[in-house]
């Protein structure tokens, strides 16, 4: 009975729910629309609210920029801490963040100026967290404002998302070279002047787990479903028996059974559903660790028609990059001519909120794994090849204080003349064959530094360079400046200058004087404490009589009677003549030729005589260095900035030795610019060719100017066509201030010595097939090294031909013969043999008064 009356309380209130669930119903259908129009605004209120949260979330954003080295390099272990360090900043927001606004963005901007500038933007709570990046130093972290752009009138947009199965990856692209690097061709050739700009922006935001559940059950569904429908596709073609198919006829005709009558036996096993494991069904959605939503999203712009469209195009190309089991492919439909997509109303406003809030919205195939988007995940490496832009380093303008380097072919094949500033110009160091440009590159620098106002030297040992180059130095402003030393003459008539080494008409310190000389033939020859001791110590003593000598003449206000150095000659093999000059002298100096000369060899007179004799071999050089008062002066050239062409007679021993002095004495007058303030150290730019010929193995001038010049303003030019014969030290030394390293093409071994500047950018084998006027040179720009960078060397005519002035080479000829006091070589001779009788002259009176009794054998 009680069993009874409980079955009967059951059925009772299952009826009586019923009919409340019924009359729900009821009320629901009668008042539906008035429900649909609750949760209509049960909806549109919380999509508002999700907005408002999330236009208040990405309001409160932290932008950040990487900036590589040149030498950055990533591994792999190094992207994943990054990726999961981007993940991690993703969900650092305020806990009322909506799913949609937790994303960080790597935003990869070209616009002409950059070639690719890398940008991350997260939650401002994330900042602390990205400031710090697992790449190391090589890799720095700025703070840098919103991206803030003109308006364009020509852009397109592009959304990419993954496409194919729900689990498949996107190639695994190696670093070596850069994934970055298609990108970087497409973006190569943008162009400022017209507005060009590209972007690409990887919104990334962390998975859901109860997404990603759904995601792998669905994955899961459709393998089983597959799986399904192809094992009934094998049963039925092994159950299938058509009478009148052209395969059963023949069967029943070659079947013996089918004769006899008897009944065929056909047993059939139905196909069972094939099984593939867990891991093999899901991919990439199995782990969640790394795994994230991505969308990308690409916008180009330009304030020319077409060219966005074309940009746009390349960087969809680039994408392929990526095509494996999936690929990046962008959303929309094509009918003919007509694509439909997010360039597209009503698409383009989801587009643009997009892209200006960084909301994530990814499609449908919007997964990846951190190891799939590596490229993304990481600034440009040294694996890249990186189109060179304006910014990096400008083009040559006359006026604008820069120095052109080469001709540079840009990704759209136009060729710009690079230069680099004058003052980040400091040494500069040229290799490469004869006759392949290194000569012409320097008249080109020298040119341009002379009509920048800087002063400068250039040694040309050939003689031709300034026929070449006084076409463009004839210039009003210029002439005043301009002074020529031609030793390459050879008529009576020809105008030469001169240069007394030991002239005290400028009141120098004698000792600076004795020391400068000393250290130059020293130097020159090779002589050392230990190699030739007794040489030194002649010379030193020889050339402090000498200067003694010409510092009386000089306050007598006879500076037409001072000694040169072949005077050294007369002052050690002539008796007379020392007697006269060792009257001059006071006590201490004298004692040394009472006590110690008589006692000197012969023979040891010879090793300082040798040289001199050298020289004086020459009529021209006889002449440039044996007349009494000096038209050179390289010190008076630093600080008035005059522009010296100095041509020696050639290259031979002899010749080398007159350059030795020249370049000594650069390094002795760069040094006594410590008497004046910075601010009024003039830059002056030493050109030098042939260093090969000036480089001892006991020689440290090229070394010591690279080493201790920069200081004082003057900067060294050197070229040789073989490196590696300079001594080490004075090859460090190059190499290791140079702001400008070139070479032409060449020897492997001599191109060798430049290419291990350059590790893994240039071989050996890639300069040595360059053609004629063909360089590979690096530069430093704001203190940037830029390159190495193949480029065309450029010529006069085509850089100046506008300051071409050939009226005018008459005017400047005679003006550079002017400032340098230049007279005719068979005056300029004579005056040089005569000179020790005139010295002679001068010290008569004082032998006359002095108290010298002695005799000097």
């Amino acid at each position: 009975m009680e069993a009874h009356m409980t079955a009967a309380g059951i059925v009772h209130a299952a009826a009586s729910l019923l009919e409340a669930l019924g009359a729900v119903a009821h009320w629901a259908v009668a008042n539906s629309w008035w429900l649909a129009l609750l949760g209509a605004a049960a909806w549109a209120g919380w999509e508002y609210l999700q907005r408002r949260l999330a236009a208040e979330a990405l309001s409160r954003r932290t932008h950040l920029e990487l900036v590589p080295t040149a030498a950055f390099e990533a591994d792999s272990e190094q992207i994943w801490r990054q990726g999961m360090q981007l993940v991690q900043a993703a969900g650092s927001g305020p806990w009322w963040t909506p799913r949609r606004a937790r994303s960080v963005r790597v935003r990869l901007r070209a616009d002409g100026v950059r070639a690719l500038a890398y940008r991350i933007e997260a939650p401002a709570s994330a900042h602390a967290l990205l400031a710090r990046t697992p790449y190391g130093p090589r890799v720095e972290v700025q703070e840098v404002a919103p991206v803030a752009d003109k308006h364009r009138p020509h852009v397109v947009r592009a959304v990419l998302t993954l496409h194919g199965e729900p689990g498949s990856r996107l190639r695994e692209v190696p670093l070596d070279p850069d994934p970055l690097q298609p990108l970087l061709d497409a973006v190569g050739d943008l162009r400022a002047e017209y507005g060009d700009l590209a972007e690409v922006c990887v919104d990334l935001s962390p998975a859901p787990r109860w997404h990603l559940a759904v995601r792998r059950a669905q994955a899961m569904q459709r393998d089983r479903a597959q799986a399904r429908r192809e094992a009934q596709r094998d049963a039925r073609w092994l159950t299938r028996e058509s009478d009148d198919s052209f395969p059963a006829v023949v069967g029943r005709l070659l079947d013996p059974s089918e004769w006899q009558g008897r009944p065929r036996r056909r047993m059939v096993m139905s196909p069972q559903p094939r099984r593939r494991g867990r891991e093999k069904v899901l991919g990439k959605l199995a782990h969640s660790p790394g795994l994230v939503r991505v969308q990308i999203l690409v916008r180009c712009a330009s304030n020319e028609a077409g060219r966005a469209q074309a940009r746009l195009a390349r960087i969809s190309a680039a994408m392929d990059v990526y095509a494996g089991p999936s690929r990046l492919t962008s959303l929309g439909w094509s009918l003919g001519p007509l694509h439909l997509g997010p360039d597209r109303r009503p698409w383009r406003g989801r587009f643009d909120e997009q892209w200006t809030r960084a909301v994530l919205r990814p499609a449908r195939g919007g997964w990846a794994h951190i190891q799939e988007l590596a490229g993304f995940l990481k600034p440009v490496t040294a694996a890249a090849r990186v189109a060179l832009m304006e910014s990096d380093m400008p083009t040559y303008e006359m006026g604008a204080d820069l120095l052109p380097q080469g001709w540079y072919r840009g990704p759209d094949g136009r060729e710009r003349l690079l230069a680099t500033h004058e003052d980040d110009t400091l040494f500069e160091v040229q290799s490469g064959k004869a006759g392949w440009g290194k000569t012409t590159r320097a008249q080109v620098h020298a040119i341009a530094s002379a009509h920048n106002g800087r002063g400068l030297a250039f040694v040309d040992p050939h003689g031709d360079s300034f026929a070449d180059v006084s076409v463009y130095l004839a210039h009003e402003d210029l002439i005043d400046r301009v002074a020529l030393f031609d030793l390459t003459v050879r008529k009576d008539t020809d105008m030469l200058g001169c240069w007394n080494l030991l002239d005290m008409s400028q009141h120098r310190p004698p000792h600076e004087v004795c020391a400068a000389v000393v250290e130059a033939f020293a130097g020159a020859l090779g002589w050392g404490d230990v190699t030739a001791p007794r040489a030194l110590t002649i010379l030193t003593k020889a050339v402090e009589a000498l200067v003694a000598v010409n510092a009386r003449a000089v306050a007598a206000k006879k500076p037409a009677q001072q000694a040169t150095i072949f005077q050294i000659s007369a002052l050690l093999t002539d008796t007379l003549f020392r007697q006269a000059a060792v009257a001059a002298l006071d006590n201490e100096a004298r004692r040394w030729w009472t006590d110690s000369f008589p006692d000197l060899p012969r023979e040891s007179l010879l090793t300082v005589l040798n040289p001199l004799e050298r020289l004086g071999a020459s009529p021209v050089v006889r002449g440039f260095l044996g007349c009494p008062v000096s038209g050179y002066d390289i010190r008076q050239a630093m600080d008035d900035a005059m522009v010296l062409w100095i041509c020696p007679p050639g290259t031979g021993p002899t010749d080398r030795l007159l350059i030795s002095l020249i370049v000594h004495d650069f390094l002795r007058a760069g040094l006594s610019r410590r008497d004046l303030p910075e601010k009024a150290r003039w830059p002056f730019r030493f050109y030098l060719d042939e260093l090969i010929s000036l480089d001892h193995g006991s020689s440290t001038v090229l070394a010591e100017i690279t080493e201790q010049l920069r200081k004082f303003a003057c900067r060294l030019h050197g070229m040789t066509q073989l490196l590696h014969r300079l001594s080490p030290a004075t090859r460090a030394a190059l190499m290791q201030n140079a702001s400008c390293l070139s070479t032409t093409a060449g020897s492997v071994e001599a191109i060798a010595q430049i290419t291990e500047q350059w590790p893994g950018t240039v071989t050996p084998a890639d300069i040595a097939a360059l053609p004629r006027w063909q360089h590979y040179a690096s530069f430093t720009v704001a203190g940037k090294r830029i390159g190495p960078l193949p480029v065309r060397g450029p010529a006069l005519a085509e850089v100046f031909d506008g300051l071409a002035r050939p009226g005018q080479v008459k005017a400047l000829h005679k003006a550079a013969h002017t400032h340098t006091g230049a007279r005719p070589l068979a005056e300029r001779t004579t005056t040089a043999l005569a000179q020790e009788a005139q010295v002679l002259a001068f010290l008569a009176p004082v032998t006359a008064h002095g108290k010298t009794g002695e005799q000097y054998a």
